[in-house]
């Protein structure tokens, strides 16, 4: 039977989604936008296209799988999973409000988590009970390697094109990348929503295991994957407009070469760690990505200041999401 906590659950999650689409919006419009390829109203409009064409291929759903099995079923509640989605939303916009770059991936994981244990300590369970390290230490330590891998992409992509490119006349190569851009912000956004429409559904799938509605290893009905690209593609459409600035001009000045470098290297990035099934950070994959943009010119070039408080951002999202959902796990136990 659904339950009303269920639906709650269910909703929640979705809003999570849409939440997750206009907040990382940025990611895949932000260099399509500063180079003047796009205005934003048809930036994200083509984002939100390619945000949504991506549930037509990615059908394996190997990132959702790692993110459901984040806690171990038998400290997944309803109330856990509650507990996670608030405190992921709250960090979303408070990162949202104050344009900073932090991925939604991992305040969603966090959150997941440190609703977990809380519960699994209640129970007389241990940290290691409740979680599984080795999904965990996948999770977490991406949060160091696809920056990196996004940037190492963007570096040999970028030094490819201009050797490529070198004896071509300025304004013609101009015209080119400014068309490839729209190219490579179409593969950037197909892999973002196939990266991250997946971890929310993760989510739905482990809260209708928790509630009973399908048994634990059922196939996933086919309205979750469906109702969570939709919300991620409409939340694109809604725009990031403030982080835009941010990812678009703060970290580099980005040329459309750059951009079509910056946005290939992160899809090819989001592509294979899909592949993999391991949940990334699309906003640390392209922020990796436009810093190596930025080192093919020179050191000086990054603006090493910005990138720092993007990082501390990204330090702080998960024991700050776990710590937070801690608090409301307790709370929900409570009225429950």
């Amino acid at each position: 039977m659904v339950t009303t906590l269920l639906v709650v659950v269910i909703i929640m999650a979705i809003a999570f989604d849409y939440i997750n689409g206009f907040h990382d919006a940025a990611n895949s419009i932000a260099t399509i936008v500063s180079t003047k390829v796009l205005s934003p109203f048809q930036a994200v409009l083509w984002a939100a296209l390619f945000n949504f064409a991506a549930y037509f291929y990615f059908t394996d759903h190997k990132v959702a799988n790692t993110v459901a099995k984040t806690v171990t079923e038998n400290f997944i509640t309803l109330e856990v999973i509650l507990a996670g989605l608030i405190a992921a939303i709250a960090w979303n916009l408070f990162t949202w409000w104050h344009g900073i770059p932090s991925s939604s991936s991992h305040t969603l994981i966090g959150g997941f988590a440190g609703a977990g244990i809380t519960h699994a300590l209640n129970m007389g369970a241990g940290v290691t009970d409740a979680i599984n390290i080795g999904y965990v230490i996948k999770i977490v330590s991406f949060i160091v390697l696809a920056p990196v891998i996004g940037m190492v992409f963007s570096v040999i992509l970028t030094l490819i094109i201009i050797n490529i490119c070198r004896k071509a006349r300025p304004a013609t190569a101009e015209r080119w990348f400014k068309t490839l851009q729209l190219l490579s912000s179409a593969a950037l956004s197909f892999a973002h929503g196939g990266n991250d429409a997946q971890k929310v559904m993760g989510i739905i799938y482990v809260s209708m295991v928790a509630a009973s509605v399908i048994p634990s290893g059922a196939a996933m009905p086919e309205w979750i994957p469906l109702a969570c690209y939709s919300a991620i593609s409409l939340g694109t459409m809604s725009g990031g407009w403030k982080i835009v600035k941010t990812m678009g001009s703060k970290i580099t000045k980005v040329t459309p070469l750059e951009g079509v470098a910056a946005e290939g290297a992160g899809a090819i990035t989001l592509g294979v760690t899909e592949h993999f099934g391991i949940p990334v950070s699309t906003t640390h994959t392209i922020t990796g990505s436009i810093i190596g943009v930025g080192l093919v010119k020179s050191i000086s070039a990054v603006r090493w200041g910005v990138t720092i408080n993007l990082v501390w951002a990204w330090v702080l999202t998960i024991p700050v999401s776990a710590t937070l959902a801690a608090a409301l796990y307790a709370l929900i136990h409570f009225v429950f």
